[in-house]
């Protein structure tokens, strides 16, 4: 059977078909419980340090994609579910999946500014393969690069960025091997070995007709997404977005919290989608990659300028740190451009 992909505007009650029920939903989370214990059996088997060092990182990655499942199917349809055990576990998954992902984006986020930083200054990259003790190419680069074609400024701006993000990624890695042989890991593995055999539902939740719960989630996004200025957004360039480029306050970006908040309500709706029909939107997965670009542009332009508030460095490297800067918050507008391109293509086809 070909699989059915709704439009973001198409209402998600106006599905065809037997109405799924709790039925449903239970499956897919004895689904994504499986998927979690497969990918802990693997991550264990592995060590964390197997000589195929992607198996580890594989693993991880694996443990999030089920445990953010989980949890937004726990948010989403949370009033089929029995209130005490999905109020207690909610906010435990949410601290694993922080937990595992932080050494992953310290990673990413260096990458993503050694990158910029040469091609700020027309300069190669240089790669390098990766370490034995894992790692990403690009990171294992950052450990040792050739800066040689870059400005003194940019290559110590460089420096100071691959200092501050390896040590942040090196206590990351460290909390994550704590949380995964800590009890309070080993309680919500226990949880989700249950969920995988035996979902707490409500009384009625097996004749509960689902779409609406999926609706509302649907609802809060296209809310959010409307107050989002998709205007402002519809230019490529955007001179409004630089306008606190040089605030002193250490805080986000002020114009960047709703941005996030609708990422993480058009995942709660894709994932809703995947309760009732059991398939991938990819126009859906397209505009998630805009809000995730989004997202690592913001926070790859808040280290660069909070690598620049270090004290007693050179002039040169804040000139470097600063341009680097605004070259991720032009990366933010061109991700809002992408996102409110493909969000209006899709509004328009329906």
């Amino acid at each position: 059977m070909a699989q059915q992909h709704l439009e973001p505007t198409e209402p998600v009650s106006g599905h065809l078909g037997p109405s799924p029920t709790g039925d449903a939903l239970a499956g897919y989370l004895r689904s994504q419980a499986t998927e979690f214990l497969r990918a802990l059996r693997q991550h264990r088997e592995s060590g964390g340090t197997a000589a195929g060092a992607e198996d580890p990182v594989d693993a991880v990655r694996a443990l999030r994609r089920s445990v953010r499942r989980v949890s937004a199917s726990l948010h989403t349809f949370r009033p089929l579910l029995d209130p005490d055990w999905s109020e207690s576990l909610r906010p435990e998954l949410a601290w694993l999946s922080g937990t595992l992902g932080m050494e992953h984006a310290y990673e990413s986020r260096l990458e993503r500014l050694l990158l910029a930083l040469h091609r700020l200054s027309g300069a190669a990259f240089p790669t390098q393969p990766a370490t034995v003790g894992g790692g990403s190419a690009a990171a294992t680069a950052s450990s040792s690069p050739d800066r040689g074609n870059l400005t003194v400024g940019a290559a110590k701006a460089g420096a100071l960025l691959d200092r501050q993000l390896t040590l942040a990624r090196t206590r990351a890695h460290s909390t994550a091997l704590q949380a995964l042989g800590s009890s309070r890991f080993h309680a919500v593995a226990d949880s989700i070995a249950v969920l995988a055999s035996e979902v707490p539902l409500t009384r009625t939740a097996v004749t509960t007709d689902i779409r609406p719960l999926a609706g509302a989630a649907q609802e809060r996004l296209e809310d959010a997404v409307s107050a989002l200025p998709l205007v402002t957004a519809g230019s490529p360039y955007n001179a409004e977005a630089l306008i606190h480029g040089l605030s002193p306050d250490p805080s986000p970006h002020p114009q960047d919290a709703p941005w996030h908040q609708v990422r993480l309500l058009l995942r709660l709706h894709r994932y809703a989608r995947e309760v009732l029909t059991s398939s991938v939107d990819v126009r859906l997965l397209t505009a998630g990659q805009c809000l995730d670009r989004h997202r690592d542009a913001s926070e790859a332009a808040s280290a660069a300028a909070a690598a620049a508030r270090t004290p007693r460095i050179a002039p040169a490297t804040a000139y470097a740190l600063g341009v680097l800067h605004a070259d991720q918050r032009h990366e933010v507008e061109a991700a809002r451009f992408a996102f409110q391109q493909c969000w209006q293509k899709q509004a328009v086809s329906t």
